[in-house]
C-alpha cells in the first residue's frame, strides 16, 4: 500500500511554505547524465532505429554519447551566461569514464546527485544495498563529498529501496513525483525526504515518449511556471525541470530551452536552487 511510505496530504490543509526572500516559485534545474553500456541493450531507443538485442548498436549509443560530447556543454555555457548553479543528476559511472563532465560541474559549484552506478534499473540489480553503495563510495572518492540526494534510474525502486538509503545516508530523494512541496517519507530508521522531480517537464517525457516538437518543453515550462507563479502569491511552490544532453542538448532544442530562462528571468520574486538547497531550507521550514 502506497500509505506504507507517503501519508496522504491534501495540499490545502497544509501550512503555506514560505521560500528565501519571499520568493513565489523555487526553479529547480537538473541536468542527467547517464552511463550506458555499449555491450548490453540500450536504456531508450531513438524511433527508427533497430535497438532490441542487436549488439553492437551503434545508432543508439552513438546517439546518447552526442550529449557527453556536445549537448551537455550547451547545457552547461547556458546555465553558467545566467548564473545558474544546476543539480547534476549523475551515474557514478562517470568519474571513471567522462571525468571532465563532473569536473567542470564542481567547478561551477552543481550539486552532485546520485543517480546509480549506470543506468540499469535497481530492480534489475542483484544487490540493491551494494550498487548504492557503490555509487556513493565512487562519487565521494572523486568529488570529496557524499551526495546528499538519490534518484533511481528511470525513478525506480524496490520496496526496500527508501529504507536503504536512509540507513546509507541519503537524506532525499527525487523519484516520487506526487507534490509540488518536499514531504517525509516513511522509513525504517533516520529520515528520508521527497523533493518534487518532475515527469511533466521532463524531456524524455515530452519529447521522446510524447513526441513533442522542439518547442514541446519550453511551452510547458511556460505554462507550468505561470500557474505555480500566480499560486505562489498564496504558498511557495518548486519547479522541477529535468534534461538530458542527448536530448535538450541538441541544437534544435538548446534554443528552446534558453527561452525558459528567458521568460523565467522576467519575473520578479523566483530563485534558483540545488536540490539540497531546498532540502536545507525545507527542514528548518518544517521546524518552525
Amino acid at each position: 500500500m502506497i500509505s506504507e511510505r507517503v501519508a496522504y496530504s491534501p495540499i490545502i490543509d497544509r501550512k503555506p511554505f514560505k521560500l528565501p526572500n519571499n520568493a513565489r516559485v523555487a526553479v529547480w534545474p537538473i541536468v542527467n547524465v547517464e552511463v550506458w553500456d555499449i555491450n548490453g541493450p540500450m536504456p531508450r531507443n531513438m524511433a527508427g532505429m533497430p535497438g532490441g538485442n542487436i549488439l553492437p548498436d551503434i545508432p543508439n549509443y552513438s546517439w546518447y554519447d552526442y550529449g557527453l560530447r556536445v549537448g551537455f556543454w550547451r547545457i552547461k555555457e547556458l546555465f553558467d551566461r545566467y548564473q545558474i548553479k544546476g543539480t547534476l543528476s549523475l551515474n557514478a559511472a562517470c568519474c571513471q569514464t567522462f571525468p571532465r563532465i563532473v569536473e567542470e560541474s564542481l567547478r561551477a559549484d552543481w550539486e552532485i546527485l546520485a543517480h546509480g552506478y549506470v543506468q540499469r534499473l535497481l530492480n534489475a540489480e542483484k544487490d540493491e544495498r551494494d550498487v548504492i553503495r557503490r555509487t556513493l563510495q565512487s562519487i565521494r572518492e572523486f568529488t570529496g563529498k557524499t551526495p546528499r540526494g538519490w534518484m533511481g534510474p528511470q525513478l525506480m525502486e524496490t520496496w526496500d529501496t527508501p529504507d536503504i538509503l536512509a540507513e546509507e545516508g541519503i537524506e532525499y530523494v527525487a523519484d516520487w513525483v506526487n507534490d509540488d512541496e518536499p514531504y517525509p517519507l516513511k522509513v525504517k530508521t533516520g529520515s528520508l525526504v521527497a523533493l518534487p522531480y518532475t515527469r511533466e517537464l521532463n524531456d524524455i517525457s515530452v519529447h521522446l515518449v510524447l513526441r513533442e516538437g522542439s518547442a514541446g518543453l519550453y511551452e510547458r515550462a511556460r505554462c507550468a511556471f505561470d500557474t505555480l507563479y500566480e499560486e505562489g502569491k498564496m504558498r511557495a511552490k518548486i519547479m522541477a525541470i529535468s534534461t538530458h544532453p542527448y536530448v535538450t542538448g541538441v541544437a534544435h532544442r538548446i534554443g528552446y530551452f534558453r527561452k525558459i530562462f528567458d521568460y523565467i528571468k522576467q519575473h520578479d520574486a523566483v530563485v534558483f536552487m540545488r536540490g539540497v538547497e531546498i532540502l536545507d531550507w525545507y527542514k528548518k521550514f518544517s521546524k518552525e
